[in-house]
């Protein structure tokens, strides 16, 4: 590499660079020449640039270089960084010398041309690379700052929950793993059981990381392994919780609207749908749910829970999120609290996200009763040992509080306006997917 007094620059800063040499490294997107001039376009993960070589003024060794450049070739280069509006970001780079730090064969698998969605997972390493995926990544990114930030400003403490444990949070599938001298262990289904002691030490916490669901479901829906964002509150009850999840995801929505204009453009995403996400949420009782959803031809009956196409229905012509609260006992987690006004079921919620992405958010008032939890857990057939400690909270300085649980990749499926699950997460796990 020949030695130069330019210093290295993103292709985002160029701008404040103009008329200055600088040196840039990316990889090569695209390439051009009409014979004494050529164009290269290079992506350095900071944005786009073209960089302009004339024949004339660069050295014979840069110019044979440019023409061993294909797809993904990374490279250095110096040149004077010249204001164009025409060009993407504004500018572009008159080039003195070009260095090759990585050859690609030309043999590049991703092309810009139609490949199936099998192919493109087996090659989710490089499909991440492309325009879309990258704005999608960009996204997710400002969804999760967004989620750190909507609870730092309000004095929520983070806690770190375990990802191996004992005991379990929902009905669906473990994916269990030897310990030791002390049996199975299993992926945690949610750090929530554990928030709820740490809500006792801390009044406000959340827990936010990967979480693990061993159901045999390969809907647009569902992930194997996902994020989850978890807020537990002392002293709150089930209506506090669902005012605590609207003005969450009309923070998350409007940072995303504020900061991420570019990247939606990128996904052809129709902002006028998002811009209509404010509190309050429309709220509608299970009750009511069953008899609208009856009204418009499901086969749902009291007692079930409800499955996608219901909640589509649900959502219809809805502008922003809607609740769907107090769900029957059978068909929610051993948990929840039992609803005083009707004990068939729990204070409970669903918050469901228009177009059709269905639930976002579970929600629930936590039980709070020692003896109704007990019975619950022994009704669920759940080991007794592995709750004690849950119990304990009930036993020493038992308190209303309630949680819930927001989906990071459904989140980021709806906001982005993205057909499956898949391409919200950089390498997606599902039930016949574990590479790359």
């Amino acid at each position: 590499m020949t030695s130069s007094s330019s210093e290295y620059a993103r292709i985002v800063d160029l701008p404040a660079h103009a008329g200055r040499s600088v040196r840039v490294r990316g990889w090569v997107t695209h390439v051009r020449s009409s014979g004494k001039v050529a164009f290269v376009v290079i992506r350095d993960g900071s944005g786009i640039l073209q960089v302009v070589l004339v024949k004339s003024t660069v050295s014979p060794e840069s110019w044979e270089r440019f023409g061993t450049l294909t797809q993904e070739t990374s490279v250095e280069i110096e040149g004077e960084v010249r204001l164009d509006k025409r060009a993407p970001g504004g500018v572009e780079l008159g080039a003195t010398s070009l260095e090759v730090e990585g050859p690609s064969p030309g043999d590049y698998p991703i092309q810009p041309k139609e490949h199936g969605i099998d192919f493109l997972l087996d090659h989710r390493h490089l499909w991440l690379r492309s325009e879309r995926q990258r704005a999608i990544l960009r996204v997710r990114a400002e969804i999760e700052q967004a989620i750190r930030d909507f609870f730092y400003e309000r004095d929520f403490t983070l806690v770190d929950t375990p990802i191996l444990t004992a005991a379990i949070g929902e009905r669906s599938g473990l994916f269990a793993t030897e310990y030791f001298d002390e049996g199975n262990a299993y992926l945690a289904q949610t750090g929530q059981l554990y928030g709820e002691a740490a809500a006792a030490a801390l009044g406000k916490i959340y827990c936010f990381g990967p979480t693990f669901r061993a159901e045999k479901s390969k809907t647009r829906r569902h992930l194997t392994e996902f994020w989850m964002c978890e807020p537990e509150v002392a002293f709150n009850d089930s209506n506090d919780n669902m005012k605590l999840q609207e003005e969450f995801i009309s923070f998350i929505v409007a940072r995303v609207l504020e900061r991420k204009q570019k990247e939606l453009a990128e996904l052809e995403r129709d902002v006028s749908k998002l811009e209509t996400v404010k509190a309050p949420f429309p709220r509608i009782d299970y009750n009511d749910a069953v008899k609208i959803l009856q009204s418009k031809g499901s086969e749902v009956k009291w007692g079930d829970d409800l499955g996608a196409e219901d909640e589509s229905l649900l959502v219809e012509g809805a502008d922003r999120p809607v609740f769907i609260f107090n769900y029957p006992k059978e068909a929610k987690a051993f948990y929840m609290k039992e609803n005083p006004a009707d004990p068939r079921t729990v204070l409970c919620d669903d918050c469901l996200a228009p177009e059709g992405y269905g639930e976002i958010i579970g929600g629930s008032q936590r039980e709070d009763d020692y003896d109704r939890l007990l019975e619950r857990i022994k009704e669920e057939k759940l080991p007794l040992d592995a709750y004690g400690w849950y119990l304990d909270l009930r036993k020493y300085g038992t308190f209303v509080h309630s949680g819930f649980g927001l989906g990071l990749e459904r989140t980021v499926a709806w906001i982005c306006g993205l057909p499956h699950i898949r391409e919200a997460s950089p390498f997606p796990r599902l039930m016949n997917r574990l590479r790359p």
